[in-house]
C-alpha cells in the first residue's frame, strides 16, 4: 500500500513518518506542498513541524498549499489520514477536524515521552490498540492546547470522536501540568471526523516504532518505545480489509 507524506516549508518530522511506513511494510511516497496530485496514494500523513514557520496560526497557510486541496478530496472520499502535530493543526484550519491549537496553556515548549488512553479503536489508524489501553508516544510542541466551543466538545464526547487523552505518569513536565500536558481541553490528545477515517493527534507516533529508540517503559526500565507502530500497521490494515 502507498502512503504519502506531505511536506511542507518548515516539516520536520517528514523523513521520520516516510521510515515509519517502510519499517512496517508499506511504501512510502514523499509528497510536496506544491504538488497538484497525489501520485495514486491510498493514505496521507501530514506530518510534524513548523509549516511556513507557524506564521497566522500554526497550519494556517498550510491549508491554501495545492496539495491540500486534493487531500481534503480525498479525505471527503474516505481515504485515511493522518496529523500528526503540526499535521492535526493543518487538519484543523482545512476544516477536515473540528476545534482548533493554540499556545501552551504554561506558554513553553514542552518535549517529554507522553502517556495516553486510547479512547476510540474504532479508527482506520487505532485499529490494532484497545479501547482504554494506555500507551506511551513522545510529545513536542509549543501549540498544542486543543481548545473548542462546548457545543463542539460536547459532540465530540457524544458521538466517540476523542481518540487520545492525556493521563498521569509523565516526567519532566511544567510544574501543574504532569496530566494534560499543555491545558487542553477534556484533556484531548487526539481526535477523529464522523467517518473515522482522519484522525489527528498532538504525540508523535512516527518517534516510537522500534525497539531501543522509543519512550522508556517505566515498569522495566527498559526502552521498548514501539507503540506508535501500531497507528502504521492499523492503516494497512484498514486498506486491505
Amino acid at each position: 500500500m502507498r502512503i504519502g507524506v506531505v511536506t511542507f516549508p518548515g516539516t520536520l518530522d517528514d523523513r521520520d513518518a516516510l521510515r515509519a511506513i517502510a519499517q512496517v511494510g508499506g511504501e512510502p511516497v514523499a509528497l510536496w506542498h506544491a504538488d497538484d496530485t497525489l501520485h495514486d496514494v491510498d493514505a496521507v500523513v501530514l506530518p510534524g513541524g513548523f509549516s511556513y514557520g507557524d506564521y497566522l496560526r500554526a497550519g494556517a497557510i498550510s491549508r491554501f498549499a495545492p496539495v491540500m486541496g486534493r487531500v481534503v478530496d480525498a479525505a471527503n472520499g474516505g481515504m485515511p489520514v493522518l496529523g500528526i502535530c503540526n499535521g492535526f493543526q493543518i487538519l484543523c484550519e482545512s476544516h477536515l477536524l473540528p476545534g482548533s491549537m493554540i499556545k501552551n496553556a504554561h506558554r513553553s515548549f514542552i518535549c517529554r515521552d507522553q502517556p495516553l488512553r486510547v479512547e476510540n479503536s474504532a479508527t482506520a489508524w487505532t485499529s490494532e490498540f484497545a479501547d482504554q489501553e494506555v500507551i506511551r508516544i513522545p510529545l513536542k510542541n509549543q501549540d498544542g492546547q486543543y481548545v473548542a466551543d462546548e457545543r463542539t466538545l460536547a459532540q465530540l464526547e457524544d458521538e466517540n470522536r476523542v481518540v487520545f487523552r492525556y493521563v498521569a505518569g509523565a516526567t519532566h513536565g511544567p510544574a501543574g501540568f504532569e496530566e494534560n500536558p499543555n491545558g487542553s481541553r477534556h484533556g484531548i490528545a487526539g481526535v477523529t471526523n464522523e467517518r473515522g477515517n482522519v484522525v489527528g493527534l498532538m504525540p508523535h507516533p512516527e518517534h516510537a516504532i522500534e525497539p531501543g529508540f522509543g519512550p522508556d517503559e517505566p515498569d522495566r526500565g527498559t526502552r521498548t518505545g514501539t507503540d506508535g507502530r501500531r497507528f502504521f500497521t492499523s492503516v494497512l490494515g484498514s486498506l486491505v480489509s
